[in-house]
């Protein structure tokens, strides 16, 4: 149920008003009514985990249809500017192996792609992954992934999410089920050190609950991170939203997102580049398959750009 606040005076009011702070609705519209991406993108299986490069030509995703190396792989989907229609995903053979491979993330510069996987060379359940490439702009020039050993344990550690600013270093963030959290998954953080390894990783406490916080993505500058949560409220998995003022400050009270979530499975999401579209995965009514890949969008209000 969605909190209905009453004006009891200005410093009430913004007390009461942080978790719409928390929808980042004061500087942009609340998101559109999701569409389907549709054939070209969707199949009768499942497709779901989509992540789109910041010049908004590539969308890359994980499907389980056949043809594939394994339980399920990663495939890009290529565009030839961003008014035109996605083309047929293609598997993306070298990130792929006979396992499951799922939830890609790139980083900003586009120079890396992080993902799950549950291949032989981990250390144990799902780990994550990373792969380079030099060009930027071929999708398929991606080097032979290696696992992040500093930061993956004996239980699933899944979900990346790469960040990076002027005001920090790098940091990864993602899922994991290992002891010491809060609930069933919480949210991790790790931060790149200057030696190239991954610092030890560290619970997000104020995102964290003992139900489950899954593929959190966050937005360019930092301030906004979207994940899949099954707490209360939700009934199962929903997309929430949490916000913070500036990259040093805590999340805010995590809020689900509106117009975005329906009564079925809605997860995996993804902001793009701008932070003006959200993908994520469905198996609500008018889709093609088991899971489809659905897309959101929001405007920066006037007076914010």
């Amino acid at each position: 149920m969605k909190k209905i606040f009453s004006c009891l005076g200005a410093l009430v009011l913004a007390v009461l008003a942080l978790p719409c702070i928390a929808q980042a609705g004061g500087k942009f519209t609340d998101w559109s009514t999701p569409t389907n991406l549709g054939p070209a993108v969707n199949s009768s299986f499942g497709e779901a985990g989509a992540a789109i490069s910041k010049n908004g030509l590539s969308l890359y995703l994980n499907s389980n249809r056949p043809g594939g190396l394994g339980e399920t792989d990663i495939y890009v989907s290529q565009r030839s500017s961003v008014e035109e229609p996605w083309g047929p995903p293609v598997n993306v053979l070298v990130l792929n192996s006979a396992g499951v491979e799922q939830a890609p993330a790139l980083s900003r510069d586009s120079h890396y792609l992080f993902f799950s996987t549950d291949r032989p060379g981990g250390m144990g359940g799902l780990d994550i992954w990373v792969s380079r490439r030099e060009d930027i702009h071929d999708d398929f020039d991606w080097e032979t992934p290696v696992p992040i050993t500093e930061i993956n344990s004996s239980v699933n550690d899944a979900g990346p999410a790469y960040f990076e600013n002027e005001e920090g270093s790098p940091q990864l963030y993602f899922q994991s089920q290992r002891a010491g959290g809060a609930g069933l998954a919480d949210i991790y953080r790790t931060e790149l050190q200057e030696d190239g390894t991954w610092s030890a990783p560290q619970r997000v406490a104020e995102l964290s609950t003992p139900f489950q916080e899954q593929r959190p993505s966050i937005r360019f500058d930092g301030l906004e991170i979207v994940f899949q949560s099954n707490r209360p409220p939700s009934a199962g998995f929903d997309l929430w939203v949490s916000t913070r003022e500036s990259v040093t400050d805590a999340w805010s009270s995590p809020v689900r997102i509106k117009n975005v979530n329906s009564p079925q499975t809605d997860a995996q999401p993804y902001l793009s580049g701008d932070g003006m579209t959200l993908y994520f995965t469905s198996d609500r009514a008018g889709g093609l398959g088991a899971n489809d890949i659905w897309v959101s969008t929001r405007e920066r209000r006037r007076g914010n750009e």
